[in-house]
């Protein structure tokens, strides 16, 4: 068996570097949307943590490793929005200067807050250009250290902290979850959670979601090798739009998940618009796509409990228009 890139013991070390700068996040429960479902459903709101999203917490717990081996000079990387906003706030935390490259179709909130928070913005054309590319020649030709999205352990093991809090929480209110969905991009978020779920619930059945068209993870998953989308369309969840998932996080994915649910941008919308009226919280289209899977009921939740993780809120009034307009 391939070894793993992080274990439990590396989430608990993340935990305590992100302590008193990461927000924990609240559970949140709807008693009517519980109704409505039959089951319980409990939400990790990742969307209210800084910056937006769960990003923070592996931008945070790597730039705290590296300045702890006096390795901090700079960083750069490569993000449609919530990672960038991630490395750029840790990034003045530590008083190191930041390169962001992001896609010139993101969106423009994401683009805006990652230059608020101080960083330096290159676009880039995602259909015509390599990201990975440009982040490389920066990073040499300046003396930056490239701070991967998802493919990194140290990354991994800081999204890790999700699933840990989330444990917590569950054991405080007594709850053994059957099972819990995120969203997967890359897989960081997926597979640090659902490290940190096992250790903590042996029997629970762990999922990831993604957009159709961009359903790379479940056809990895079900192939035993890792594959790419191939010329996908445009999609609302630019959040989690990679072309294949990465090679640290797939032998996760392997051990941990039962697989991934695929989901329709009409669910999606929907999914946005229930977290708008029954959790009371704005979540961007990747964000909810766990929820997502429920509503299109790829995903059974009835007499169970489930922990679903809305990863980001960072969208804007057109998108929000959009959803509250199904």
């Amino acid at each position: 068996m391939t070894e793993l890139a992080i274990n439990y013991q590396d989430i608990v070390a993340a935990s305590l570097r992100i302590r008193g700068h990461a927000v924990i996040t609240p559970l949140l429960e709807s008693p009517m949307l519980n109704e409505q479902l039959g089951g319980r459903v409990l939400f990790k709101a990742e969307n209210l943590q800084r910056t937006g999203s769960f990003k923070f917490r592996g931008a945070f717990n790597k730039l705290s490793k590296l300045a702890q081996a006096h390795q901090l000079t700079g960083v750069v990387a490569y993000s449609s929005g919530n990672h960038a906003q991630g490395v750029a706030a840790a990034a003045a935390h530590f008083g190191v200067p930041a390169t962001i490259i992001m896609p010139a179709d993101a969106p423009q909130i994401k683009i805006a807050n990652t230059k608020i928070l101080g960083a330096t913005v290159v676009l880039y054309d995602r259909h015509k250009e390599n990201r990975e590319a440009i982040g490389q020649r920066l990073a040499l030709q300046h003396n930056l250290t490239l701070i991967p999205p998802y493919n990194d352990a140290d990354i991994i093991a800081g999204q890790g902290t999700i699933g840990l809090e989330a444990a917590n929480q569950m054991l405080a209110l007594g709850l053994t979850p059957d099972q819990a969905i995120g969203p997967i991009g890359g897989g960081g978020l997926i597979t640090g959670s659902a490290t940190a779920l096992k250790q903590h619930f042996p029997n629970i059945t762990l999922w990831g979601a993604e957009p159709e068209s961009y359903d790379d993870a479940a056809h990895s998953i079900a192939a035993g090798l890792r594959l790419a989308n191939k010329n996908p369309p445009s999609s609302i969840c630019d959040a989690i739009l990679t072309p294949m998932v990465g090679e640290l996080t797939f032998p996760i994915m392997q051990h941990y998940l039962a697989g991934a649910k695929v989901v329709q941008e009409k669910h999606v919308l929907a999914a946005m618009l229930v977290c708008m009226q029954q959790l009371k919280v704005v979540v961007e289209p990747g964000g909810c796509v766990g929820l997502a899977a429920i509503l299109n009921r790829s995903l059974a939740v009835k007499d169970r409990i489930t922990l679903v993780i809305l990863s980001g809120g960072n969208t804007d009034p057109a998108m929000l228009s959009l959803a509250l307009n199904q």
